[in-house]
């Protein structure tokens, strides 16, 4: 017996309406409600922030002019990632400084884009917060790039492992082998993280020692004066 697919969201469904209407507005809430995922996805296939960019772009360009092809047979989410990563790996596979999958994990990128926040948080704890979030992007982008689209839209997008291997063009065993593999490769990159970078206390002792340092060479420079 087939497993029925999740609901989809009223909000999409109702904005993929009133696009087909005629509503290009309703588009846009579509592109600001769905772009942090569309980005995730694309950066997670190519490893370099500025050409996910552009991915993203050519992503929402090409679900405009074909969202008529959008079926209520899968989610819209899921339909808009497989795009995402068709771009992705277009664009991959078009540009002629291409990395081979093994090196991908070395390739630098920049941080994932966040909307600022009020300042209404305690600072040590929103501080920590930034910490390990940066450390989570550093250790996903560390992945080779067939483990990181797996952990991406499996553990990130939370996607389904029938969608993610719909998506991918892969069997339901190769996609849980990798999602396997990348979980292992998550934890080795953030257990030595963890072991390597001081505590938010420490790093104010140090700060505090160097500043006493600083003082202290200064009133003896004064004395000497």
């Amino acid at each position: 017996m087939k497993t029925p697919e999740p609901q989809e969201p009223e909000d999409d469904l109702v904005l993929v309406e009133r696009v087909l209407a005629g509503d290009p507005r309703s588009f846009e809430t579509i592109v600001r409600k769905h772009e942090r995922r569309v980005f995730r996805v694309t950066l997670a296939v190519l490893g370099n922030a500025e050409d996910a960019e552009e991915a993203m772009q050519d992503t929402f360009v090409k679900a405009y002019r074909h969202i008529g092809q959008f079926r209520r047979e899968a989610r819209f989410t899921t339909w808009l990632t497989k795009i995402a990563v068709n771009e992705a790996l277009q664009k991959r596979q078009a540009r002629k400084n291409f990395v081979s999958l093994e090196e991908a994990g070395e390739t630098e990128v920049k941080r994932l884009p966040h909307r600022s926040q009020q300042w209404h948080e305690d600072p040590e704890k929103l501080y920590g917060k930034q910490e390990m979030r940066r450390m989570v992007e550093d250790a996903i982008q560390s992945l080779p790039a067939i483990y990181r689209e797996t952990f991406v839209l499996r553990d990130v997008e939370g996607l389904r492992a029938e969608e993610a291997a719909e998506i991918l063009g892969l069997t339901l065993p190769a996609i849980k082998s990798r999602l396997l593999r990348a979980r292992l490769l998550m934890r080795e990159a953030l257990a030595a993280r963890l072991e390597e970078t001081p505590t938010f206390s420490k790093r104010i002792l140090r700060t505090a020692g160097r500043m006493r340092e600083m003082i202290a060479m200064k009133l003896m420079k004064a004395v000497g004066q």
